[in-house]
């Protein structure tokens, strides 16, 4: 559910999930409600009713939203069948892997934000994709043939480039700048002179921490200082077009070219995900001939 959300598909699983909550909602009103013609609009002192609009939302969205419904309920019932679970720690171990898309854990909770998700949003998107995977998972066959020339294919893309990763603390004055080093070289606590000084406003709060980077992501002034020091270090501060800059390395990976070896569950996984629209679409269609399905809105 997800700036480099893993992929867009979630903004798509949610605008679903968006009318089939309306619309469901929309029925339990028909029920209670409706008999009194509840008015939700007026224009030029013209009523639109709650009827009216369950109409439009059924004759717009009816088929969509009561089809994903139905495909709900079917997969729902194959993975009480099949006692599917999914653990917290699965929850985790796939939301650490997507995290692993972002400088920071600042810049995924920002990339949630900016696509209106909240983590219990991604959560359930995480949960659903597990289980669809460990449902289909035995009709997909990923072959080392299959692995080994995805791995040749798009070996640069799993080289690990030399990267670091830092904090800073971004001030206006370079007098700000030293006096901050100075309590720094007194014992002072870089996060929290991060916290309580940085104009950053977007690293401000997790202490400067700018994630792990490569080199090209940041200004030349910063990225040459930064790749310049050792771990632990703090440089002297820097200027750049933002103002001036203290900076610490934190830890450092050096470039280092993939192997298959490394590689192979990542791959596999890959092509797992690929694999599963395909799968899936004739997998539900099987399993809907074999369920009992009463759909009274085609049938109206």
């Amino acid at each position: 559910m997800l700036g480099k959300l893993r992929n867009r598909k979630v903004y798509k699983y949610i605008m679903i999930t968006a009318i089939m909550v309306l619309v469901i909602s929309m029925v339990g009103c028909k029920n209670e409600k409706l008999v009194d013609e509840e008015i939700v609009a007026k224009v030029d002192g013209e009523a639109i009713t709650k009827n009216e609009l369950y109409d439009l939302m059924v004759e717009q969205y009816g088929t969509q939203a009561l089809d994903s419904l139905i495909g709900e309920k079917i997969v729902n019932a194959e993975l009480e069948k099949q006692k599917i679970e999914v653990s917290e720690e699965d929850i985790e171990t796939e939301l650490n892997k997507i995290k692993q898309y972002y400088e920071s854990d600042q810049a995924f909770t920002e990339a949630m934000a900016y696509y209106g998700y909240t983590l219990d949003d991604i959560k359930k998107d995480v949960t659903m994709n597990i289980q669809i995977k460990r449902l289909l998972g035995p009709n997909i066959t990923i072959g080392e043939e299959d692995i080994s020339s995805y791995f040749e294919q798009n070996k640069t893309s799993f080289d690990q480039k030399e990267e670091v990763r830092a904090r800073h603390i971004l001030v206006k004055t370079e007098d700000q700048a030293k006096e901050i080093k100075e309590k720094i070289s007194a014992g002072e606590d870089f996060a929290q002179l991060a916290k309580e000084h940085s104009t950053d406003e977007m690293t401000k709060e997790s202490g400067g921490d700018l994630g792990f980077f490569g080199k090209g992501k940041m200004v030349k002034e910063f990225e040459e200082e930064a790749f310049g020091l050792g771990i632990g270090e703090i440089s002297n501060p820097v200027k750049t077009d933002y103002g001036y800059h203290l900076i610490k390395v934190e830890e450092k990976k050096e470039a280092k070219e993939a192997t298959l070896e490394e590689h192979k569950d990542e791959i596999k996984d890959i092509l797992v995900e690929a694999k599963l629209p395909e799968v899936y679409q004739s997998w539900y269609q099987e399993k809907y001939d074999e369920y009992k399905i009463e759909n009274y809105l085609i049938e109206e």
